[in-house]
């Protein structure tokens, strides 16, 4: 399995047959390397419905064909843009051919806005994904404030690499992911969602370094690591 970050909160994953995108906000995304004309994927996985994750989820899924699994609110508003969507919500786990997806609860919003008609349409819960596959299991947080129940996300998974947002402002700063990081005890930790808009700046490799037993990962665009 190759994983591979695009900033701000984009990841691919690439397993043997299938090659998954997690919250592709490309367009208007300053820090990815992505072009969503060049974008080949068969799977795309949302964590939440606001702008900055859904992204360019639409083209792509029909430019590929590519099947959505999100929340059950923001699968049904995409599914009447013409999208093929799975639905699913927290708690629930869905084993699909290409591996097997479970949300998680996280502590944020979820709203799409539509900025020329001033409209905030509710997208229901936000959400971490846990994704399994060729036996090893990713966690992506999505957005998210520091919550105890990581530490029973943790406990009850053996996740091989975590990426956790640390930008602040928005969802958990750099203290509280470290926290994040000790309770989830993945074997390896990516920051997410940091750098994209000034509010949110961080340093990830001073994050990274300070993470005990060596886990953390500060993965520059475009990079990525095997499992």
């Amino acid at each position: 399995m190759k994983i591979s970050y695009h900033g701000h909160s984009v990841v691919v994953i690439e397993t043997k047959k299938t090659k998954l995108i997690i919250d592709p906000f490309i367009t208007g995304n300053g820090q990815t390397d992505l072009k969503v004309n060049d974008v080949k994927v068969d799977v795309i996985l949302l964590t939440h419905g606001h702008n900055d994750h859904v992204g360019d989820t639409v083209e792509l899924a029909k430019r590929n064909d590519a099947l959505v699994v999100a929340p059950f609110e923001l699968a049904t508003y995409l599914g009447w843009q013409g999208v093929k969507t799975h639905p699913m919500h927290i708690g629930g786990s869905y084993e699909f051919e290409f591996g097997v997806v479970k949300f998680t609860q996280a502590f944020h919003g979820s709203s799409y806005t539509v900025e020329e008609e001033q409209k905030i349409i509710y997208m229901g819960m936000p959400a971490g994904i846990l994704f399994s596959a060729e036996g090893k299991t990713v966690f992506h947080a999505g957005d998210t404030a520091l919550f105890s129940d990581m530490k029973l996300i943790g406990e009850r998974n053996t996740i091989d690499v975590a990426f956790l947002p640390i930008g602040d402002n928005f969802t958990m700063g750099p203290e509280d992911a470290t926290i994040a990081a000790e309770w989830l005890q993945a074997k390896r930790v990516v920051p997410i969602h940091y750098n994209t808009f000034p509010v949110i700046e961080q340093d990830p490799i001073e994050f990274a370094e300070n993470l005990s037993g060596k886990k953390g990962v500060a993965l520059q665009v475009g990079e990525s690591i095997k499992l």
